[in-house]
């Protein structure tokens, strides 16, 4: 028989729905239709605007809980980081200047096939759902989220791995001309990233494609973004471009700058402070709360048996 255990960290669902105007917005999208609009458009519908429109919102997968109300999406869509924007946490204005269509998609190396996609054609092979995620920044402060999006395990099983295949490399764009941040020559652009296979088909790692019921917007990392709960918001890249397969372990935009600060495993510890602040508590946004941060940021149960027998890597930084 099997015998699901609850991890520690989790509380009903009902604690952690969205305000009450979200809550209205998804009753008013599924009394005109629009449930069962997104189950039938997905893999039949070309034209962008149109397919995404129907796809939210995507049904809630009940598995991933929270500890905690969600983040009010003024605040979440108001605060964040993207450098190739500039440094400051307010760059979402900034970050309007981000063309997401067109968008290609490449996957090579260690495939069987490289393959180049539209993201549109990328989306419309895959199924969306939403998934309440909490975000933990290396800098101490996280929110609550509600992304929506597949599993990465679902475009690794796309791309077809070869057995050379133990790392994936991901990479963002690389225009200054919309992207001033860029033009910094200082920093190692483009913003590249990288996990191995194990984590990449964990089931926790989440390619993300909307958030709070909607198409993503340009600030969050559009149209296609990483997040990996357990791992500092760091490793989670924005407006990929590439997923390149490959044998060797690839050296992070982060790691470039500062090896001695973040390193390729960036997994959340209270106990392993950064070597210019603690890391033992964390500020909630929108509530000035600072709460103790949780290993693997409370999501052990699904993902500390990946790194068992590792004592030699450098696993929370």
């Amino acid at each position: 028989m099997l015998i699901r255990k609850t991890p520690g960290w989790a509380i009903a669902e009902a604690m952690a729905t969205p305000e009450s105007v979200f809550l209205n917005r998804r009753q008013i999208v599924a009394a005109m239709g629009g449930a069962g609009a997104a189950a039938i458009l997905p893999r039949q519908a070309k034209a962008a605007t149109p397919t995404m429109a129907a796809r939210f919102p995507a049904p809630r997968n009940g598995r991933y809980v929270l500890d905690r109300p969600l983040t009010d999406e003024a605040i979440a869509s108001r605060y964040n980081n993207f450098y190739e924007f500039g440094s400051h946490k307010e760059i979402w204005q900034a970050a309007q200047e981000l063309r997401s269509r067109p968008w290609k998609i490449v996957i090579d190396g260690a495939v069987e096939k490289k393959l180049v996609l539209s993201v549109d054609d990328l989306f419309a092979r895959v199924n969306f759902e939403e998934r309440l995620y909490r975000h933990r920044c290396v800098e101490a402060w996280s929110m609550a989220v509600p992304w929506t999006g597949f599993p990465m395990k679902d475009l690794v099983a796309l791309a077809r791995p070869t057995s050379a295949a133990k790392y994936v490399e991901m990479t963002t764009f690389k225009d200054a001309s919309m992207a001033p941040g860029q033009k910094q020559f200082w920093y190692p652009w483009p913003y590249v990233e990288g996990v191995t296979m194990a984590e990449a088909t964990n089931e926790m790692a989440f390619l993300v494609t909307g958030v709070y019921g909607k198409e993503l917007p340009k600030q969050h990392g559009a149209p296609l973004r990483l997040a990996l709960p357990w791992k500092y918001g760091f490793k989670s890249i924005k407006s990929i471009v590439r997923f390149h397969f490959t044998r060797k372990r690839p050296v992070s935009f982060w790691q470039h700058l500062a090896d001695s600060e973040y390193g390729f495993w960036a997994n959340v510890n209270p106990a392993v402070p950064h070597p210019r602040w603690s890391q033992a508590t964390e500020r909630v946004l929108g509530t000035g709360q600072r709460v103790p941060t949780q290993l693997f940021n409370g999501y052990g149960a699904y993902v500390a048996d990946l790194y068992k027998g590792m004592s030699g890597e450098k696993l929370y930084m």
